[in-house]
């Protein structure tokens, strides 16, 4: 088990949330909260340190994680196609606990984010902390 830890609250932490950063470029976890739950995060296109995600929770390999994003104009990097209806939903409902599955734009996630299909899930939390830490990386 790693020694150097990050669990984001949103308190405004700078220091912390670069700390984060660090850690996940580094291939390292990252706890955070979003509007629903604690996430536990990794660099999605690292395959090293997704496969800490699965192994942290216990999670099959074949169950895809989903990929945050700190704004919505993003998800043109991580999506091979963005359908007009899936704009207006961000518009709607993002920053929400909305995912959208989009079809993932080929060569940028680590294969197990996806678990061998080509779509992914893209959120993008409404909290102050996934967001900050959204912004940072």
């Amino acid at each position: 088990m790693e020694t150097d830890k990050a669990v984001l609250t949103g308190n405004g932490d700078d220091e912390r949330f670069e700390q984060a950063v660090r850690l996940l470029l580094g291939g390292e976890l990252v706890a955070f909260p979003t509007e629903t739950v604690y996430g536990l995060g990794a660099l999605a296109t690292s395959e090293e340190a997704v496969r800490k995600i699965y192994r942290a929770k216990g999670r099959p390999s074949d169950n895809p994680l989903i990929a945050h994003v700190g704004t919505a104009e993003e998800v043109g990097r991580y999506a091979a196609d963005v359908p007009a209806t899936a704009r207006k939903l961000m518009d709607a409902f993002w920053p929400g606990p909305l995912t959208l599955i989009l079809k993932a734009a080929p060569g940028v996630f680590a294969p197990s984010v996806t678990a061998g299909l080509d779509t992914v899930g893209i959120r993008m939390p409404d909290h102050p902390a996934a967001l900050g830490l959204g912004a940072r990386g």
